[in-house]
């Protein structure tokens, strides 16, 4: 397995990497929390070998709202504007706003594997923003303001409006989303599960406020960090933000909770498909 630093010294490109294999599985792992992102090549597998890869890499767990799911193999999330009608598997243009996947639930997830499977010709690739930078780099006002708050977190904002729901009143539709995934509340700052270090954990896409130790609201703080973070940065030229590529063959595996991401898309989208397999890890060493 050869393991090479991407340019700009974020995340790590990993060639010759054998998913069956348990060496090969327990440095990917460690690769994943060191250096955040690992890019798979040469990879071909299909829904079930690439769910048994994210089982050996922690607990997989089917996305919560069926429509995402892969007809054959419920744990692998699909994300998808090829087809239409009865022959349409999954949602078109998922994540197009800032977020850690599971964010807005009492356990978000701890490692993502997204495996392109119908690649754009032009407009492909995530954006990405590690968190633990983003609170190193705070200035020392910032975090003190985020000392001992907390963050509340929804998926009201963007949740997506199913088949089902069409001629619904929107008040049941939210009632609904509140009665499944009512808000959630994690320290503003908080230590990683895994590594120790202090993740700013607030997205534009699931973040709702930001409120101090005696449960009032702090004002104009999570735009704040949003904007220190490059989150509000619509030209995507902030210097925290990096741009993942990818191609035909390539398998992306990162740390979910200490990045937030988002999806590339264009207003005039090239068909476009994606697999996705999420995990819970087990406190303690990535090893």
């Amino acid at each position: 397995m050869k393991i090479t630093p991407q340019d700009g010294g974020f995340g790590v490109i990993v060639e010759d990497f054998d998913p069956t294999s348990e060496a090969d599985v327990k440095a990917l792992k460690d690769t994943v929390y060191r250096e955040k992102i690992a890019v798979l090549k040469e990879q071909d597998l299909a829904p079930r070998a690439f769910l048994a890869l994210g089982s050996r890499l922690g607990t997989p767990e089917a996305y919560y709202e069926p429509i995402y799911h892969h007809p054959e193999v419920k744990e692998v999330f699909v994300s998808s504007n090829v087809g239409s009608g009865e022959q349409r598997i999954g949602v078109p243009k998922t994540g197009k706003f800032w977020h850690a996947d599971y964010q807005f639930m009492p356990r978000p997830f701890d490692i993502t594997l997204i495996y392109p499977q119908v690649v754009p010709a032009k407009n492909r690739g995530t954006y990405f923003i590690d968190m633990c930078r983003a609170y190193e780099n705070l200035g020392a006002d910032l975090k003190r303001a985020v000392k001992d708050t907390t963050a509340t977190h929804s998926v009201r904002r963007y949740f997506k409006i199913r088949p089902t729901d069409v001629y619904r009143p929107i008040s049941e539709v939210l009632d609904e989303v509140d009665r499944k995934t009512p808000p959630v509340e994690f320290p503003t700052a908080l230590p990683h599960r895994h590594t120790g270090e202090t993740v700013l954990f607030v997205s534009e896409g699931f973040t709702q406020s930001v409120r101090d130790a005696d449960g009032r609201e702090v004002p104009d703080l999570l735009h704040e960090l949003l904007a220190a973070s490059g989150q509000l940065d619509t030209t995507f030229e902030h210097p925290a933000i990096h741009l993942q590529t990818f191609e035909r063959g390539d398998l992306l595996v990162w740390d979910n909770r200490s990045l937030v991401h988002r999806a590339l898309h264009t207003t005039a989208p090239e068909p476009a498909e994606s697999f996705r397999v999420t995990v819970y890890d087990e406190p303690g060493s990535p090893s």
